[in-house]
């Protein structure tokens, strides 16, 4: 049975509301990429289409792995902070989380071929990456003025309604918010060039999802003669699963210093367990006792596909000394489908409806001045929902370092600082304005590559 239906078989006739993500929200969340990769790739901002010559460009465009003339192997540890900034009718709260990861892991290996192919060298390469870390947590507190819990559970349904109570007057409410877990993503690539302006490549990419969510509303109100309501629900939200799907992609250099690149990656689709569970605590000023409603949890199988993304890139290189690169991102959400059809009729038409093609693009740059490299990168992402706010695409910028301390050891490290808004209704009352919640990120990566 699906979350939203569990929600109407209520024992007793209150409306709980749902505070855990809707299917809709957990399609896009499961969508979108928070770029981890190596190092380099971060620092430059993950503008990798059209250069190559690193794991994680290969998750750009596999094109760029018969970049690679050397057998390279390299690992990446990254580190999170995270601040968020919640406001709920004028009442703001902060809360700050910290995160380490092991972020990316592979390795491609080369082969030149011999005679008078056109096809110079071929590659295969294998990585690991963390597409996404859903760890997070945010605080919510306010007064709307609106309550959700009004009825008192044992007075107001005792068949005397001359005893009724009603806690109409709010005075606090609150939301915690905690997820947890990670998307991973496993690749096996396959690359070649023909002559020396054309690299082709191919990747078939598997994906893991283990996503959970507990969400905490407090409720409390008085009824204006000194009687009081305290309410309690939490959903707890479950998601685990697999995926898979392709990615192809080129690379032409119209000139030695030009790089153009073109990459189609396939929409994933993925089969997903969903694992649910509501519980609901109610207590008041004039019963010693605890009114509760404990769920059982809710099993349900769903399968979702993704949208497949189209990325056009750019670079100029100035021989050995540096380089820019640019990539856009095109990704249309309304494409995204959840089945068994006939239980997702509703969430199919609010893709539709509520989400749009989204547009990003990334920017970055490197320079080398003896065994160092110095790296740059901007990024912006468009919001996937049609009627967002400006301020909820996202803007991030970085900036990076590179070591070469011979042919076969490097070291890169590189800072990441994006930055985005969104509101958050946790309470489906069409008068109650969402929270407004300001989220500002920085990592920390640093990658070891070994060269043979």
């Amino acid at each position: 049975m699906k979350k939203a239906l569990l929600l109407s078989l209520l024992f007793f006739p209150f409306i709980i509301k749902a505070q855990s993500l809707s299917y809709t929200d957990a399609a896009v969340l499961f969508s979108q990429d928070d770029q981890y990769g190596t190092a380099r790739y971060v620092g430059m901002g993950g503008a990798f289409g059209a250069l190559g010559a690193d794991m994680s460009a290969v998750d750009i465009n596999p094109a760029g792995l018969a970049v690679f003339t050397t057998t390279d192997f390299g690992f990446t540890m990254s580190y999170r902070n995270t601040d968020s900034y919640t406001d709920f009718y004028g009442t703001g709260t902060g809360n700050q989380d910290d995160f380490f990861r092991f972020s990316q892991a592979g390795g491609v290996i080369p082969f030149s071929t011999y005679g008078s192919s056109d096809f110079s060298r071929f590659s295969i390469g294998f990585n690991y990456s963390l597409v996404k870390d859903f760890d997070n947590s945010f605080f919510v507190r306010g007064n709307s003025g609106i309550p959700d819990f009004v009825d008192d559970p044992y007075l107001n349904y005792d068949d005397d309604p001359s005893n009724d109570i009603y806690y109409t007057n709010v005075d606090d409410q609150r939301f915690t918010n905690y997820m947890a877990g990670t998307h991973d993503r496993f690749s096996f690539s396959f690359a070649t060039q023909y002559k020396d302006y054309l690299y082709l490549g191919a990747a078939i990419n598997t994906h893991h999802i283990g996503f959970s969510q507990r969400a905490i509303y407090d409720e409390y109100n008085n009824d204006g003669d000194n009687n009081t309501l305290d309410a309690s629900v939490s959903h707890y939200l479950g998601n685990y699963g697999t995926g898979v799907n392709f990615t192809i992609g080129a690379i032409f250099k119209p000139f030695h210093s030009m790089r153009l690149g073109v990459t189609y990656q396939s929409p994933t689709w993925y089969d997903l367990s969903e694992n649910f569970t509501e519980d609901l605590e109610i207590s008041v000023s004039n019963n010693p006792r605890l009114y509760t409603e404990y769920g059982d949890p809710n099993y349900f199988d769903y399968s979702l596909s993704t949208p497949s993304q189209f990325t056009g890139s750019f670079a100029y290189v100035f021989g050995k000394v540096g380089l820019f690169s640019f990539d856009y991102v095109y990704k249309d959400y309304q494409n995204m489908s959840l089945k068994p059809t006939g239980e997702f009729i509703d969430e199919n038409q609010e893709f539709s409806t509520y989400l749009q093609g989204t547009s990003s693009f990334r920017l970055g740059t490197e320079w080398r001045m003896g065994i160092f490299s110095l790296r740059g990168g901007y990024r912006f992402e468009q919001s996937p929902y049609r009627y967002a706010e400006s301020s909820n695409d996202l803007t991030g910028y970085s900036l990076g370092l590179g070591i070469r301390f011979n042919r076969m050891f490097k070291f890169d490290i590189a800072y990441d600082n994006y930055s985005y808004d969104y509101k958050y209704s946790f309470l489906n009352i069409d008068e109650v304005i969402p929270a407004n919640i300001r989220e500002n990120n920085y990592r920390i990566s640093s990658t070891l590559v070994f060269t043979f």
